[in-house]
């Protein structure tokens, strides 16, 4: 199985009516872009989508946390196994150079202005 068939899969999963989590998340702007970051703590870059359609960005990931067989959990805080989140994005954003980094449950993604939403000086010449 390759990554585009996983990640087909999960997009598929995507649009079932599974209550889902809806993971915490940073946005930070700068002159260049924004950063997002999404904490998703136990779900593996493996089944972790990060997909971009129009313009909205989709956020879905499956938690991985296995009990040991020979275990059986008495009490649990979190019920659900999934994170889902959508942002609609400004056409000032290049999804094209969108990046996306997974760290220690953290997922940063870097989506950089387009060129023609940066501000630019405009040189002043003199008559």
């Amino acid at each position: 199985m390759d990554e585009r068939d996983a990640a087909a899969r999960n997009r598929e999963a995507t649009t079932s009516d599974e209550p889902s989590l809806l993971p915490p998340v940073d946005v930070l702007e700068d002159e260049g872009g924004i950063t997002l970051y999404a904490d998703l703590p136990g779900v593996p870059k493996e089944r972790l989508d990060l997909h971009v359609d129009g313009e909205n960005l989709f956020i879905d990931g499956q938690i991985a946390l296995e009990m040991p067989k020979e275990m059986e959990a008495t009490h649990v805080e979190v019920a659900r196994s999934r994170y889902r989140r959508v942002f609609a994005l400004s056409r000032e954003f290049d999804t094209a150079k969108l990046t996306a980094d997974l760290k220690q449950g953290v997922l940063k993604v870097r989506i950089p202005k387009a060129e023609h939403a940066k501000p630019r000086r405009i040189e002043i010449s003199s008559a």
